[in-house]
């Protein structure tokens, strides 16, 4: 339930009028304030204050208000009754369907065939999946894309590196035959050695650069050869993309298309573009012009093809987006990527609305920000070098087990593993997504503080009351004391919090309500005993309840998240 909607429409239905709901932040003053006052008396030339006082016994009317009063300049702080949070808190972790549910394409993930995943997909996979399952949870249909980089200059790097190391291989002669059986297996670890060695071999060697760049120009083309040699080593990055995918507890991806995917539906969006006049010759290259008579900063054009007569970035991600109105249709496409790509999406946007392939309207570009180490300067490995997602989660993972040992526990190879992960992941989506934010293992595992583990502990706390429990009898007591009161408001406040997270694309809404009721929890835990046995019958039903709508709200927030429970932490 919605309890500040539901709040928030009864008044301004009785008083006829919109007015705003606010959360006092000291509960002591009430558990809501409305300005109506205010606004009326700016419109009828009265004093708030007296007006408010005017106001205040029709609030008072309304069946789930205890008491309202004046407060300061003409605020009415109001107090809901007991017994209708008590029942309201049953359908707390009910989340109410949107009024119009929407067909969404998400792109995120966006990992590269033939190259290990880094630290700059660890946002784009979190934040995009966690924002993939709040939408679900409000009834949207949603379409993941991992729009995998499969066909540009990458692909010819690492062909050309294979024939440097293999030139016997069929795979690059002219007359190969595909239904030619090839003895030759990839090992995933030394695949993702291959796109670096060639990059930094063709930086020393023209001659290795032309090689590539024709093998790419060749591959695009459809040398028969080449396709081979590359779906052999797509399929094992499929396969390691998958293994992160598990790793990371994200969603599978419905669509694991990319650019050469996207390369397929190439010729009737350019016939679109040359039926409008859109694309012009410049230097060689075919460009399009997006700027706008309004622009205050440069806007350079959108490339088609280069002067090579390649096809670019651009032109695949256009293609991308004829793709998907034809696959899904959708009502909203949005990309997770890093924030510097935003004039990439800006121009992407122009083109795609200029051309009437999709309206500019109904794009998002979601930029987040990057991680840092504790120098400030963007998460590298102790060689210096880009982090791997796998090292990311390998340092969190001994990060944890070092934890562990200084409190002298004992845990599972899994429990630990579940542990650093939310630390990874909850850290991650604390932080406003545009922002930068530092990653230090040692602070992030802790278990205490605004910490994954902190939240998990308090879901492992609360399971474990339950079992010790075991059967009960749920309550229908509706005298409150304070720390039970405080926790039903927070945990009424679940649904609006999903609402806003998903109407503002502020996935750390979420994860800082998630710290806000462990909290709350842990204060009710420690303030109020549960199964002392001095505890009268009634009191521990209510008590109990109470912990299983906690359980459940919890349980669906860490879940929003892709946060797993361990039995024991």
């Amino acid at each position: 339930m919605n309890l500040y909607k539901y709040v928030s429409e009864k008044i301004n239905e009785k008083l006829g009028f919109e007015a705003k709901l606010e959360i006092p932040r000291n509960r002591e003053f009430g558990d809501f304030s409305t300005n109506a006052a205010m606004v009326m008396a700016r419109s009828a030339g009265k004093n708030p204050r007296e007006l408010a006082g005017n106001i205040l016994p029709k609030i008072q009317e309304l069946d789930f208000v205890e008491s309202a009063s004046v407060a300061g300049p003409g605020f009415i702080n109001l107090k809901i009754r007991d017994d209708f949070l008590w029942n309201a808190a049953e359908s707390a972790a009910d989340v109410t369907p949107a009024e119009k549910p929407m067909v969404i394409d998400m792109d995120y993930g966006a990992y590269n065939v033939a190259k290990s995943l880094h630290i700059g997909h660890l946002r784009t996979s979190i934040v995009g999946d966690t924002f993939n399952r709040i939408a679900k949870c409000l009834g949207h249909k949603t379409f993941s894309w991992n729009h995998i980089g499969d066909w540009g200059k990458p692909m010819g790097l690492v062909i050309a590196w294979i024939e440097r190391l293999h030139p016997e291989l069929p795979y690059f002669q002219d007359n190969f035959d595909s239904k030619t059986p090839v003895d030759y297996e990839i090992d995933e670890k030394e695949l993702n050695t291959y796109y670096p060695a060639a990059s930094a071999f063709a930086k020393e060697n023209p001659e290795f650069q032309l090689r590539a760049q024709k093998i790419k120009a060749d591959f695009q083309s459809g040398h028969p050869g080449y396709f081979a040699l590359y779906e052999k080593f797509l399929a094992v990055s499929l396969r390691t993309m998958n293994n992160t995918v598990n790793r990371l507890n994200i969603l599978p991806f419905d669509y694991d298309l990319g650019e050469r995917n996207a390369a397929n539906y190439l010729a009737p969006v350019e016939k679109i573009l040359r039926e409008k006049n859109m694309i012009y010759e410049n230097a060689g290259a075919q460009i399009i012009d997006v700027k706008r008579d309004d622009d205050n900063k440069p806007m350079p054009p959108y490339m088609w093809r280069d002067s090579r007569g390649a096809d670019t970035y651009d032109s695949t991600d256009l293609a991308a987006v004829y793709c998907r109105k034809k696959t899904d249709n959708p009502d909203k496409i949005i990309y997770f990527t890093d924030l510097r790509q935003s004039l990439h999406f800006e121009q992407l946007f122009r083109v795609a609305d200029m051309s009437g392939i999709y309206p500019y309207d109904k794009f998002e570009h979601i930029g987040y920000g990057t991680v840092n180490g504790a120098d400030g300067k963007p998460f590298k490995t102790r060689d210096g070098s880009a982090a791997g997602l796998d090292d990311i989660l390998d340092v969190a993972n001994d990060a944890v087990k070092a934890r562990i040992t200084e409190f002298d526990k004992k845990l599972d190879d899994e429990t630990i593993k579940i542990i650093a992960l939310a630390a990874v992941k909850f850290n991650d989506l604390l932080h406003d997504v545009k922002s930068d934010y530092i990653f230090d293992p040692s602070q992030i595992t802790s278990f205490e503080g605004r910490t994954g583990p902190y939240v998990l502990y308090t879901a492992v706390r609360l399971n474990s009351v339950l079992r010790r429990a075991g059967e009960f009898t749920k309550s229908k007591n509706a005298k409150l004391e304070s720390d039970e009161r405080n926790l039903i408001m927070e945990l009424l406040d679940f649904d609006r919090t999903v609402q806003s997270a998903f109407d503002s694309r502020a996935t750390d809404l979420v994860a800082n309500y998630t710290y806000d009721l462990c909290q709350l929890i842990n204060t009710f835990y420690h303030n109020c005993p549960i199964l002392r046995e001095d505890i009268p019958a009634d009191t521990r039903a209510t008590r109990l309840t109470l912990v299983q709508i906690a359980t459940d709200v919890l349980t669906k927030a860490l879940d929003l998240m892709g946060l797993k429970i361990p039995k024991e932490m």
